[in-house]
């Protein structure tokens, strides 16, 4: 064999758009869920949609662990799906509860696109 026929080892690029992406949505989430147990401003929109304080925490607890879940690259599926059923919901609650309609699910829909695309770009 000579020289040039050797191919050279492989190595695996790090992904910085995948890192990038995970990190945005995982402070994303995390900072956005730790605001729905300290921000009073979260209460009258809760108390809007029907339900009381507790939906309010679990919908924090839900997205402050989707955002740890983005930040770890094995888990970075389960936090986008877990943060995409809250994405979800929000879409449901703008069309179907609230008097938002399309105009306020637009944002829930934006983010629950870019978690498809970081769900779907993380590596097993």
């Amino acid at each position: 064999m000579t020289l040039l026929s050797e191919a050279p080892p492989q190595q695996d690029a790090p992904d910085v758009t995948g890192w990038v992406f995970r990190i945005s949505a995982g402070l994303l989430f995390l900072a956005v869920g730790l605001t729905k147990f300290n921000d009073r401003s979260w209460v009258g929109l809760f108390t809007d949609i029907g339900f009381g304080d507790w939906f309010r925490y679990v919908t924090g607890t839900i997205q402050s662990a989707a955002g740890v879940l983005l930040l770890v690259p094995r888990t970075t599926r389960a936090g986008a799906a877990l943060a995409g059923c809250t994405m979800a919901g929000a879409i449901a609650v703008h069309l179907f509860v609230l008097d938002t309609g399309v105009g306020g699910a637009i944002i829930p829909a934006f983010i629950l696109a870019f978690l498809a695309a970081v769900g779907l770009r993380a590596h097993v």
